[in-house]
């Protein structure tokens, strides 16, 4: 059988099967849109080589232990974990929000402010307080995309290529957050102009 010609999840069979070459194929085959986004992301070509390399070592793990099954999906499940790593690293570096639990998620901290007295700078804290305790009671996935377009300033089609769903999805996640956030607004009766 011609690897060239392999289907991925054909690769992963005969990887399964003790053939290393098969794997080398694979890894050849999305190495450089896997390394891309990394380095887009991290913006530093040593801290990118070790995520990429992270990443291909869960895939190894994940691929040996029998726990793969998203058949025909292997680009989108990798690209996952590439991110699922870069989250992690920036997180450790507490260069970027979290969006799960902790006190630390500061996602509208990145739109620049021009407050030029200490009443202003008060309010405005307080304003992002409010939509700091609310972001936290968003789905997920919508505070993934939420955290992707604002912080990363990623197009939708870079969101939906990195959580692996359609631009439709990614666009409609980002649009229920936005609904979500303005509900949550209203309902708490926060006000967010000064």
């Amino acid at each position: 059988m011609n690897l060239l010609k392999a289907s991925d999840q054909n690769l992963i069979r005969q990887y399964l099967e003790g053939n290393e070459v098969a794997f080398e194929m694979l890894l050849k085959r999305h190495q450089a849109k896997v390394f891309s986004y990394i380095l887009y992301t991290v913006k530093d070509e040593d801290i990118a080589n070790d995520i990429f390399q992270d990443t291909f070592i869960k895939v190894v793990r994940t691929l040996k232990r029998g726990k793969y099954n998203e058949e025909g999906k292997f680009l989108p499940w990798v690209n996952r974990i590439a991110h699922n790593l870069v989250i992690d690293h920036f997180r450790r570096l507490k260069k970027m929000p979290t969006t799960s639990g902790g006190d630390d998620f500061d996602i509208f901290e990145v739109i620049p402010s021009h407050d030029d007295n200490v009443a202003d700078d008060i309010v405005r804290s307080q304003m992002l307080k409010d939509v700091k305790a609310l972001v936290k009671h968003l789905p997920e996935d919508q505070k993934e995309v939420l955290m992707m377009r604002m912080y990363f300033d990623m197009s939708f089609k870079e969101i939906a290529d990195r959580t692996g769903v359609s631009i439709n999805t990614a666009l409609g996640r980002m649009r229920y957050a936005l609904i979500n956030l303005r509900k949550l607004i209203k309902e708490n009766n926060i006000i967010l102009t000064n």
